[in-house]
């Protein structure tokens, strides 16, 4: 048996190395060069802590060209003719001057690089900005995602959805442009609170459900909702983020990458699936006992496996001091068996949790959430907002709006000559 084994790991990388010199031939054809960052280009096939880990084989050594390695970049001028044949959502342009676009600040840290608050002078609006290196997408074998990102952002438009403004690329870096959330995100508010009350907890779930229903109709899944993907406008009412683990499915369909935030992750996701839309609402599950019971049912373990593990034994018990109300809806969302989870918008409004609340989005946004209206002006919310991120984060963060361009006509004095420090400190006050 040691011998057969041995005898297969040495046929891989032949196997590969004929698989990647027929991509080389054929991309060399259309002129097209490799650089270091497409040594792992691959399907996604795990995902945790939200994002999405590349399985792809590295590219052999002596298919590259000269000068370059895993620890040399390639070089830069053949990278956008490769991304330009993958990413033709995102169009090529410079980044704004300093005539259109004023850099404030960072306001958080994505999974793969920063999200600048960006200021649009000729509108008069902030915006979020999130930028993701190319280098970064190809490493992690996430740029079908990316692509898929954008796709889905552009088909939708809803008052509880964080909707999209504009995308682009430029040579290294793709940005994705979004509406900019003042107040900042639930998961710093329930920090700040340590729980919340029935009332609150009903205002955000019929909002989150509702985000829920209109994606789902759609055949979208979101695969990671959570509080910190859960943005709260200027009167505290939600805009669920961040569609980077996002999905189309059919009906009928079934997915089997294990993704997502592994403490929010429905067990037949941890199992590797199949699974479904129903999926979400059991993180909305998760994400409703958290709010109202200040900590999770099962607390984040280091692997999905010993995750499966916990959430199999877990009873899910509710507190007994609990409203039946509230327990019934936590019980039918938190069931393990997704064919008998609550999983619609139609059932999750007749829960006698809602009873006497409007599903109209008009009439939820009514009234302002109090709670968070005082809560946004708590001595410790902007510490808690930035969750440790430190300086020495964007100071090694490479990124092409950040440093001299390569020509006059790139990128403004103003931007190129950005005083990080000065910006991680406007971030840090960025919701006021």
């Amino acid at each position: 048996m040691g011998s057969n084994s041995s005898k297969h790991e040495k046929q891989v990388p032949s196997q590969e190395r004929r698989r990647n010199q027929g991509w080389h031939g054929l991309l060399s054809n259309i002129g097209i060069s490799f650089t270091d960052g497409l040594r792992h280009l691959g399907p996604p096939v795990l995902a945790t802590q939200g994002m999405v880990l590349g399985s792809g084989a590295p590219i052999p050594e002596d298919l590259l060209p000269p000068g370059h390695s895993p620890q040399k970049p390639g070089v830069e001028s053949t990278l956008p003719g490769f991304i330009s044949v993958f990413l033709p959502e995102f169009p090529h342009r410079t980044f704004p001057g300093e005539d259109d676009f004023q850099i404030l600040g960072f306001i958080a840290k994505g999974s793969f690089g920063p999200i600048l608050k960006v200021k649009d002078r000729s509108k008069e609006k902030i915006y979020a900005v999130k930028v993701l290196p190319k280098s970064e997408i190809l490493k992690h074998g996430v740029l079908e995602q990316s692509k898929e990102e954008v796709i889905i952002q552009r088909q939708l438009s809803h008052p509880f959805l964080h909707n999209l403004q504009d995308c682009w690329q430029t040579q290294r870096h793709l940005f994705i442009m979004c509406e900019y959330c003042s107040t900042g995100d639930l998961y710093t508010y329930w920090i700040l609170k340590g729980q919340f009350g029935d009332d609150e907890a009903r205002v955000f779930a019929a909002e989150l459900g509702c985000a829920l229903g209109f994606l789902h109709d759609f055949g979208i899944m979101h695969r990671d909702v959570k509080m910190e993907n859960v943005l709260l406008s200027d009167q505290g009412h939600l805009r669920l983020a961040d569609f980077g683990l996002s999905r189309r499915l059919e009906q009928g369909a079934r997915a089997f990458t294990i993704c997502g935030t592994i403490q929010y992750m429905a067990p037949e996701v941890l199992s590797g699936g199949p699974y479904s839309h129903a999926a979400d609402w059991w993180s909305l599950g998760v994400l409703l006992f958290s709010m109202v019971t200040g900590k999770f049912p099962v607390p984040p373990e280091p692997d999905h496996c010993n995750m499966l593990r916990k959430v199999r034994d877990c009873p899910y018990s509710i507190p007994k001091t609990f409203r039946p109300a509230l327990a019934l809806l936590l019980t039918e969302l938190l069931c393990k068996n997704p064919a008998n989870r609550l999983h619609n918008l139609e059932r999750f409004k007749r829960q006698m949790f809602f009873d006497g609340t409007s599903f109209d989005s008009q009439l939820l946004q009514k009234r302002p959430v109090e709670l968070i209206l005082e809560l946004k002006n708590h001595p410790d919310r902007p510490v808690k907002a930035m969750r440790g991120l430190s300086m020495d984060y964007f100071q090694n963060f490479d990124c092409d709006i950040l440093h001299s361009p390569t020509s006059p006509t790139d990128l403004s004095p103003t931007l190129a000559n950005i005083d990080l420090s000065q910006a991680l400190a406007t971030a840090q006050g960025c919701s006021e």
